[in-house]
């Protein structure tokens, strides 16, 4: 994605989640220099709450393959209610190009992982 172009990937909680590091891995594909806000959000009924915010600069790295993006983010715990989502977003940037940060769905073909959480314990 590129300059205000974002994503968001819903997963339904199932159970509280205690406060600590998520450990987040979004290895991507980056075309073009791209500035990404990262954000992993509590949505309940409806309502977002935000519980970790970050910015991170990429440069592309010459062929179409993905650069590794790997890091531990501080958020508080979360209450669960019935239809709980956790939300992980990504805004692109400060970009000429709509696809300048594109997330590896490809995963090891890409020389890259796919992108996922592992929440607190």
């Amino acid at each position: 994605m590129g300059s205000g172009g974002s994503l968001d990937a819903e997963y339904a909680l199932k159970a509280d989640v205690p406060a600590g590091a998520y450990h987040v891995i979004c290895d991507a594909i980056v075309i073009r220099p791209v500035d990404v806000q990262f954000e992993l959000i509590h949505r309940r009924a409806g309502t977002d709450v935000q519980l970790a915010t970050w910015m991170q600069h990429f440069e592309p790295v010459g062929a179409f393959t993905a650069q590794p993006y790997e890091l531990d983010v501080a958020a508080p715990a979360i209450q669960f209610k019935s239809g709980d989502e956790l939300v992980f977003r990504y805004t692109g940037l400060a970009s000429e190009l709509m696809m300048a940060f594109i997330p590896n769905g490809d995963g090891v073909t890409k020389n890259g992982r796919i992108p996922n959480l592992t929440l607190p314990k």
